[in-house]
């Protein structure tokens, strides 16, 4: 257990030194600094004392340990835009950012699981079928359009008359397929505030349906890929002789779909889907701006927009930073999870 945890503290460290030195390294072509802070009007003389001062004109090694001494401190420097610490303004909108995948990922694990499950016990079945088809579509989809999609149905709503209107029968289908709207997909709304800069949705009822459409929108990028992925597992684990044995030996099919086989099924599952979960906090930039949810992802495109240099490079660290304790905490998962796994990396 000490040996593996060195050993991915080592392999973490060594990724994130790699990002750092990419997000440091490409400064240069982000802007000009200088220009940022003092404008057009600021002779270049004064540019050059400023650029002497702030140690641009050191070498590139210099200026790399400068920062990551200062990194080390989570010192990024500050804002142009915010005029705040880079670490602060980051803290003031992770929250928002952190309590979207949250919510992505319950919604994820609910739905994939027992779809998943039953695709795979009733393969040919219409549902199974329907299912699959339906996880091509959503595959296919870029979720800005699905975002767009559910706020014309859900938030705007939608007047669809194909049947006649003159008849019972008809008003009634026509009320079914138009949808009456009115849910919110306009920021967070008024989030109950915790401690610090931290505001949560999950506090109310009202909180939570700001979180609705932003999140069903985040998991239609995920939730067909773990559908298909617990799906083509569990057909294999059904198939094993282990599975064969426990049907002879006369068990209940609960209990071998859920306990024996689902078990098993959910180790290349936690593998891959660890992994996949992490990479949602990148995927909410676009989520976060069609729904203007005010997080890190939405953050960090008005920070490119104004080339705020700083709160870029810091955005890309502790993005990273994240993907890498993800990693990390799915493959001490699988360890302890996966007995047939020891930690050390070695087969038991």
């Amino acid at each position: 257990m000490i040996a593996f945890l060195v050993k991915r503290l080592f392999h973490a460290l060594l990724v994130m030194f790699i990002i750092s030195l990419i997000a440091f390294a490409i400064q240069d072509n982000l802007g000009d600094p200088i220009q940022q802070l003092v404008g057009q009007s600021v002779p270049e003389s004064e540019r050059e004392i400023l650029r002497e001062q702030m140690g641009l004109n050191d070498p590139f090694f210099t200026q790399y340990l400068r920062f990551a001494g200062n990194a080390l401190q989570f010192d990024f420097g500050y804002s142009y835009v915010f005029n705040q610490p880079t670490t602060e303004v980051i803290l003031r909108h992770l929250p928002a950012t952190l309590e979207l995948v949250a919510a992505t990922t319950v919604l994820i694990i609910l739905l994939s699981v027992p779809i998943g499950v039953y695709s795979a016990i009733k393969p040919g079945a219409w549902l199974s079928r329907f299912f699959m088809g339906v996880s091509i579509i959503g595959i296919s989809i870029p979720v800005f359009l699905t975002a767009i999609v559910l706020i014309q149905l859900f938030a705007i709503g939608v007047s669809w008359s194909p049947f006649p209107a003159n008849t019972g029968w008809g008003q009634w289908l026509n009320a079914l397929v138009s949808t009456s709207g009115g849910m919110p997909a306009y920021g967070r709304g008024d989030p109950v505030h915790v401690m610090g800069t931290w505001y949560t949705n999950f506090a109310s009822l009202k909180g939570l349906s700001y979180l609705v459409l932003p999140a069903v929108s985040l998991a239609s990028i995920m939730l067909p890929l773990f559908i298909r992925l617990i799906r083509a597992e569990m057909l294999e684990v059904l198939q094993s002789d282990y599975i064969k044995f426990a049907r002879a030996k006369g068990l209940s099919p609960r209990r071998i779909y859920f306990l024996h086989a689902l078990k098993n099924t959910m180790l290349p599952v936690i593998t891959v889907g660890g992994v996949q979960i992490g990479t949602l906090v990148a995927y909410t930039i676009l989520t976060e701006t069609v729904f203007q949810w005010p997080g890190v992802g939405l953050m960090f495109l008005n920070a490119i927009e104004r080339s705020d240099i700083p709160l870029i490079v810091t955005y890309l660290i502790i993005v990273g930073l994240i993907f890498t304790i993800t990693n990390t905490l799915v493959d001490l998962i699988y360890g302890l999870v996966n007995p047939t796994v020891k930690l050390t990396g070695k087969p038991a």
